[in-house]
């Protein structure tokens, strides 16, 4: 990982107790799983890094290059508690450098646009907070509008600086996805999103943090982890960056 976490000892000190670790193939480390392993899971040195300040959030970006295998981006989102700025989670995905052919508008012909029983009907978490709900309305009025193929509302809910960083394609924007929402409205094509399996969250004054695993009903991709963060506005919860790595299959 980051070269300050190369000692154990300094990666205890860094992490938060509820940290999780995602590679580049979707695969889930706790933080006991992570320090138990830490010298096999250090990866190659940081380049590009960009920090993104939300308040008591820090959305840390960037690349790496390994000698050996596909190089990645990176979300390590660090959150202050007690004073102390630690690690919440880290995320790894491999993108492409190029946009991949459109997938056909005829798979997953059973489904139809506007079916969207969880996230939209129920939820496998449990709120604790305002906030939390907040948060939750947020993610849910993102959900529904993608569903509706409505671009104008899916935008009131996505922060102008928003990124999409998806296996197998390059970064999309917040301008790309509002067009690719029209696209699909215009070619009628259905549209499905991800169901949640389970679900993290963790606010921090004006700045939240989502980690969550998901799976499309339709089977039109693999399933995923996914990790985000949000920035309260002029009152409003913002989605601010998306990460969303694929699960391989053994």
């Amino acid at each position: 990982m980051f070269e300050y976490l190369s000692a154990r000892s300094t990666a205890r000190r860094l992490l938060s107790l509820q940290f999780t670790y995602t590679d580049e193939g979707g695969r889930a480390y706790s933080r006991k799983d992570f320090l138990a392993d830490l010298k096999n899971l250090s990866a190659a040195p940081a380049s590009d890094r960009k920090v993104a300040m939300y308040g008591l959030v820090a959305a840390v970006t960037g690349d790496r290059r390994p000698v050996q295998g596909n190089p990645s981006f990176f979300l390590d989102i660090w959150v202050k508690q007690k004073g102390a700025w630690r690690a919440l989670a880290m995320q790894n995905v491999v993108l492409a450098e190029a946009t991949p052919p459109a997938a056909s508008a005829a798979r997953g012909e059973e489904t139809k646009s506007g079916e969207c029983k969880n996230p939209c009907q129920t939820l496998p978490y449990r709120v604790r907070s305002l906030a939390e709900q907040e948060v939750l309305n947020s993610f849910l009025a993102i959900e529904k509008a993608s569903i509706a193929q409505d671009a104008q509302e899916w935008s009131k809910h996505v922060a102008e600086e928003f990124e999409l960083y998806r296996s197998g394609y390059p970064p999309i924007s917040k301008a790309a996805r509002i067009a690719t929402i029209e696209r699909q409205k215009e070619a009628g094509s259905p549209v499905t999103v991800g169901e949640l399996q389970a679900v993290r969250l963790a606010v921090y004054g004006d700045a939240a943090a989502m980690i969550a695993t998901e799976m499309v009903p339709d089977n039109s991709r693999p399933p995923y982890r996914a990790a985000r963060v949000w920035v309260r506005r002029n009152g409003q919860w913002l989605m601010a960056i998306s990460v969303q790595t694929d699960i391989q299959t053994p």
